[in-house]
């Protein structure tokens, strides 16, 4: 059943009818009592929420990303960017202190206050790559936090990722002894991890048994060509420890989504993160997302976001976007539902 159906007019047949159910727009006329209920137009999301672990918290299955705010997208395109993903019934937001030197902080917050959706934002933070404040130690990262919540413009953070990617020289033990104080004081609500390896998500369930405050959320880069970081050990003790997973680059770099097949037109950084990708293998696995595509009707963006969503421990991946018309695709990722044909042939053509 495609639940997101984007665009005026824009058809839907999952019914079983056959008969198109009518856009969800102003000018829409009454549908007719007998018609198929819609699953098209903006707002069909709000009711879709998917627990984060055991944390209270309720989030839509696609958190929008905020990487590419004040670095390649300016602010008046990721306020359009960010009102369409609400528009649509997200409700989850990703930024970080290294993002464009936290220009993205600084966007994402004035869109808060002007919009004053505060209570319905969930706000994801990652601390720990601001050259200000690097590393997990305790003065950096309460300096961290702070900085955060000043550009953010507001009071707490819903869930904190600790970015354990660079080797600051901090004990595990002294930067959850300092996330205890930042939970306490109300700044944080809940801790994620970032770059986490499998024995140190060990070790903080260890310092959790003994009051240490538990890491509950994880992000880790993965998805149908970023396989092996993942799948092993980290995922198994993400499952054992419960959780949730909430993994980046969820389109490699914007490869999945299939606008990128020619190394020719590819330039700057970002093709140099698109090139590596436009081998044999990278080939076969577009290949496979299209057919999947043309079966299901939704862009080939949408399958890749479907697929991850259907692998074990994944609860909403973080997605980003560089124009409205990306969301319209991104988002119905969320009502994708592969079948398991389709999700055999995608694995097998990722290898």
């Amino acid at each position: 059943m495609r639940l997101f159906s984007v665009g005026p007019g824009t058809p839907d047949t999952a019914s079983g009818s056959g008969a198109p159910a009518q856009a969800v727009h102003a000018t829409a006329p009454l549908p007719h009592p007998s018609a198929p209920i819609p699953v098209v137009g903006p707002g069909i999301g709000t009711g879709l929420r998917v627990p984060i672990g055991e944390t209270g918290i309720r989030t839509f299955p696609l958190i929008l990303g905020g990487a590419e705010f004040g670095w390649n997208t300016d602010a008046e395109t990721a306020t359009r960017i960010l009102d369409r993903y609400l528009e649509f019934g997200g409700n989850a937001v990703h930024t970080a202190d290294s993002f464009a030197a936290g220009r993205s902080e600084h966007i994402i917050g004035r869109w808060v206050a002007t919009r004053a959706n505060r209570d319905d934002i969930v706000l994801n933070v990652r601390v720990g790559g601001h050259p200000d404040n690097p590393g997990l130690g305790s003065v950096n990262l309460v300096r961290a936090v702070e900085g955060s919540l000043t550009r953010l413009g507001v009071d707490s953070i819903d869930v904190l990722y600790l970015d354990g990617s660079s080797d600051d020289g901090s004990t595990l033990e002294d930067t959850l002894a300092t996330a205890e104080w930042l939970v306490e004081t109300g700044k944080i609500r809940t801790l994620g991890a970032f770059g986490f390896t499998p024995e140190r998500l060990v070790e903080a369930r260890i310092l959790a048994s003994a009051g240490y405050p538990r890491i509950e959320v994880l992000d880790e880069p993965y998805n149908l060509l970023r396989r092996q970081g993942f799948e092993g050990d980290l995922r198994l003790v993400a499952a054992a420890q419960g959780l949730a997973v909430t993994p980046s680059h969820a389109l490699e770099h914007g490869f999945l989504s299939g606008r990128h097949r020619s190394k020719q037109a590819l330039q700057g950084v970002r093709g140099m993160q698109l090139r590596g990708n436009i081998n044999r293998r990278g080939i076969k696995v577009l290949r496979a997302l299209d057919i999947a595509a043309s079966e299901l009707q939704v862009p080939v963006a949408a399958v890749a976001i479907g697929w991850l969503l259907a692998q074990r421990t994944i609860t909403a991946p973080i997605v980003n976007a560089f124009a409205t018309d990306q969301v319209d695709e991104l988002i119905q990722g969320a009502g994708v539902a592969l079948g398991r044909a389709q999700l055999a042939e995608l694995t097998k053509a990722a290898g």
